[in-house]
């Protein structure tokens, strides 16, 4: 009988987007669902930036791009670099992909062998595990919860490197908790991986834009730590561009070629029409980034003091992104007489059933007592969201 390849079949579905899936099809039989277990910018794609798009298929980029991505979109982004994060990249030390899901994946894929060792802090965005292990490598998952603001520390990072360890994955601001690393926390982080030899950072820097404490900081930019470090990154949070698909890497040349080697291999460059676009988001009037981040923050603020005023959600104040990731652990064991909560997974699909809200559960993202809302929606669907949740929380005894 013809199977899925054993590669395939170790690999778990994306868990936000089964949640997703299942909100769209009650939908589409007429239920009133709030959904709030994508992660996705409800903001359109600033207008200078569609212009952009729109020119660049009038002026015929529509041929093969490079693999590595057009040349002045490689160094618009080491300008970026420089320009923001205060980091030296060539050109050739930058590759552009399909997405940063994309950037993320080849990356382990380049640097992992059969048999390594990759750290990943939990909660961690439900794909790393699952990328890790389609290269072949064991996931080592260390464990930080709310009272620690969802960060490892120094020491558990030490604790956790054997000889076998080849990667680190870091994500700042986090998906899914929107905890925020420091700069004396990555220094501290850096340390470690610097004291270890052939070990590397790859740090997803997806949401750094979407930042609340007044700026955000690199690994990469540590002593000694570029090298070290792959910086993954894109225009998906910061510019709302998440369906043009656009991401890029930029790490040490050595590891940018095997990324343009691996991509040669399966998807060439990326879409033309996106690169322009994107180029267009480096270069112009950056107003649209703080516009949306202020939109988020006020979102953030609205989302934490609602969550609060729940009787049994034990809620943090999450530094970036647009995530709330409380614990709902109390509620493991409750009842409304008709089912009964055992763990967030169960909790999520209560919400969805009842209270007609998608979130996610805890499990996928490595953290069996919490689960996810995004509050990248508009004020009215947050109330609405929470005013549901509050009511068929209080039900469960």
């Amino acid at each position: 009988m013809a199977q899925l390849s054993d590669r395939l079949n170790r690999l778990a579905p994306s868990a936000t987007l089964a949640m997703s899936q299942k909100s769209s099809e009650m939908k589409a039989q007429g239920i009133d669902v709030i959904n709030m277990s994508v992660g996705e910018p409800d903001f359109m794609t600033p207008d200078f930036v569609k212009e952009a798009g729109k020119q660049a298929i009038d002026d015929n980029y529509s041929k093969y791009s490079p693999v590595p991505g057009y040349p002045a979109l490689r160094k618009a982004i080491a300008e970026k670099l420089k320009r923001e994060n205060g980091l030296d990249y060539a050109a050739s030390e930058i590759i552009v992909g399909t997405g940063g899901k994309q950037g993320v994946c080849n990356t382990i894929l380049a640097l992992v062998n059969p048999g390594d060792e990759v750290i990943i802090p939990a909660p961690y965005w439900v794909s790393y595990p699952q990328m890790v292990k389609l290269a072949g490598g064991v996931p080592v998952i260390v464990p930080a919860g709310i009272g620690e603001d969802f960060k490892i520390t120094a020491a558990q990072l030490e604790a956790a490197v054997t000889p076998k360890t080849k990667l680190v994955i870091l994500c700042s601001p986090s998906n899914p908790t929107g905890s925020v690393y420091s700069e004396e926390e990555l220094g501290e982080l850096a340390g470690v991986v610097l004291a270890h030899d052939d070990l590397f950072v790859l740090s997803d820097e997806i949401y750094e834009h979407i930042n609340y404490i007044g700026g955000h900081s690199s690994i990469a930019a540590c002593p000694g730590m570029k090298e070290r470090t792959v910086v993954c990154n894109g225009v998906s949070k910061a510019y709302a561009m998440t369906g043009w698909r656009l991401g890029w890497v930029a790490a040490p040349e050595w590891i940018v070629k095997g990324l343009g080697k691996l991509q040669g291999q399966y998807t060439s460059g990326t879409s033309s029409v996106s690169q322009m676009a994107a180029l267009a988001a480096y270069e112009g009037d950056q107003s649209c980034v703080a516009a949306f981040r202020e939109t988020f923050r006020r979102r953030r603020d609205l989302i934490v003091s609602l969550a609060k005023d729940i009787p049994g959600l034990e809620v943090n104040v999450p530094q970036g992104a647009f995530y709330l990731f409380p614990d709902c652990s109390a509620f493991f064991g409750r009842s409304d007489g008709k089912r009964v909560i055992r763990n967030s997974t169960d909790l999520a699909l209560y919400l969805l059933e009842e209270g007609h809200v998608a979130t996610v559960g805890g499990e996928a993202f490595g953290a069996p007592g919490c689960f996810r809302m995004s509050y990248a929606t508009d004020d009215a669907s947050i109330k609405e969201a929470l005013r549901r949740i509050k009511g068929v929380l209080s039900r469960l005894e």
